[in-house]
């Protein structure tokens, strides 16, 4: 917003402006979570497996082989019940999808508060849910129960934990981005 005594930025500062960082990266977090949703639903198979060989727990052994030297004390653990893992694989589809669509709408936000028609704080709250979305995926799910309590590390096959963690590190520091910008039209 401008007044008599405060003129319009330049079309290049706007554009470089932390707003627009924001609405960037929530845009691009909602996009990947978008397709990957799409992948894991048209590549249902696929990525099903992975997800199946991870509750089951049958490759833990460090590339030994599917149900070689698996540790026992930690082989309690495992789930080899289809319908579980079906279960669970939908649950991650779902909040990826959710995250994605929030995500979009939060991008939505952006855009409505950079024409001065939605508040700042409405825009950061989308985002703010749509990334903790994100994080509730990769860092929770991935990271924290297939990592550690499922043992994913131990995998060779079957381990997720670097693009989880990449993902999940992108997810946190758009975090941060969105929760530094200041509403540019209280300022003005």
């Amino acid at each position: 917003m401008t007044t008599a005594s405060t003129p319009a930025l330049p079309w290049w500062q706007r554009l470089g402006s932390l707003s627009i960082a924001a609405l960037v990266l929530v845009a691009t977090n909602g996009l990947y979570m978008l397709l990957v949703a799409f992948g894991n639903i048209t590549d249902y198979d696929t990525n099903y497996a992975f997800v199946e060989r991870v509750f089951a727990m049958d490759t833990t052994n460090f590339g030994q082989g599917q149900d070689v030297n698996l540790d026992p004390d930690i082989m309690w653990r495992a789930i080899d019940n289809p319908v579980l893992a079906n279960v669970g694989y939908i649950g991650l589809i779902v909040v990826e999808a959710l995250a994605g669509i929030v995500l979009l709408i939060a991008t939505i936000a952006w855009i409505r508060y950079l024409r001065g028609s939605v508040s700042l704080a409405a825009a950061r709250a989308l985002s703010t849910l749509g990334l903790v979305l994100v994080i509730l995926v990769f860092f929770t799910a991935f990271i924290t129960v297939g990592g550690e309590w499922f043992n994913m590390w131990r995998s060779v096959e079957w381990n997720g934990l670097d693009p989880a963690l990449q993902n999940s590190i992108l997810a946190i520091a758009s975090l941060i981005v969105v929760h530094m910008v200041r509403d540019e039209r209280s300022e003005a």
